[in-house]
């Protein structure tokens, strides 16, 4: 009884919440939105001018926490993202529907735009087996790599590539390479920079069947550097599901927010962003820490 009756306050509380924030936002006349909201003013004014709960105190600081964190990354984080950070920033626990409601109540939710990639069929010079089989843990650091390329517009439909490298362990980026055209070196020298940081391991490479993946010229360096590699099925993008959803974020996160004139702009905001991704962007899945606090942390 008392269960519901809490959830009755709650969703009254919302209300008074709702009305303050319209008002304050838009000079709106109370009573009209009391009218709207079917509620008497007198009970607005009961509630505006009472002592507020411990509850409510906390709300209001948690509110300035969550509003603070939502303009720093310019709105890419939502009701998961939220909770995260707002749990390092204030060391204290809260539920991510806590943080839901507080969102709705300042009408405020995550940018996300998703677009599906196009993919180019091409004849393999050579091809690997799908080893790595959606086997999408690894037990340590450098076990099993991902890889791909995605692509970029900016200016007058000109078009910019990214190679990158991302590691199943902890999700981190170990290497990556930005550059005009899609072609071998963009993809060989992302090789390169990956293998000079860790040289001592021998992780097992996926890809999709990209011409770059498939020439012999890559299978040649992966067999000097003794590493096996493995192929997503044709057309399978979910083979590579973890390197797939690395760009959705990337794009939805950075890229979709804004609109670049030069090949250096977009640059600059792709280094940011990677950079932001590895050391401060915490997730659920590493125990709210960020990849490269994860990475560390295994080491």
């Amino acid at each position: 009884m008392r269960k519901e009756a809490t959830l009755s306050e709650q969703r009254q509380e919302n209300v008074y919440l709702a009305i303050q924030a319209v008002q304050q936002a838009e000079s709106l006349s109370i009573q009209v939105l009391c009218e709207v909201a079917e509620i008497p003013r007198s009970s607005y004014y009961k509630w505006l001018n009472r002592i507020p709960s411990t509850r409510e105190t906390e709300n209001k600081a948690l509110t300035e926490v969550m509003m603070a964190l939502y303009e720093k990354v310019e709105g890419i984080f939502g009701y998961r993202q939220l909770p995260l950070h707002m749990r390092r920033q204030t060391q204290k626990s809260m539920n991510h529907k806590r943080v839901q409601r507080l969102m709705k109540i300042k009408g405020i939710q995550s940018v996300i735009r998703r677009k599906k990639k196009k993919y180019e069929r091409s004849t393999p010079q050579q091809v690997a087996e799908n080893v790595l089989n959606r086997e999408f843990q690894a037990e340590a650091p450098n076990e099993k790599w991902l890889t791909d390329v995605t692509e970029f517009k900016y200016g007058n439909s000109q078009k910019a590539y990214l190679s990158a490298i991302l590691d199943l362990h902890d999700k981190s980026i170990v290497s990556y390479v930005f550059g005009h055209s899609n072609n071998n070196p963009l993809v060989f020298e992302t090789l390169k920079l990956a293998l000079i940081s860790v040289s001592e391991s021998k992780p097992l490479l996926h890809s999709d069947r990209g011409f770059q993946y498939t020439s012999l010229r890559f299978k040649e360096m992966l067999d000097k550097a003794e590493l096996k590699q493995s192929m997503s099925r044709v057309g399978c993008c979910i083979d590579n599901g973890p390197m797939e959803s690395f760009w959705g974020t990337l794009k939805c996160e950075k890229y979709y927010l804004h609109t670049y004139q030069t090949f250096e702009q977009l640059k600059s905001d792709i280094d940011d962003y990677i950079h932001f991704y590895n050391y401060e962007r915490l997730q659920a899945k590493l125990n709210g820490l960020s990849p490269m606090e994860f990475r560390t942390k295994a080491a």
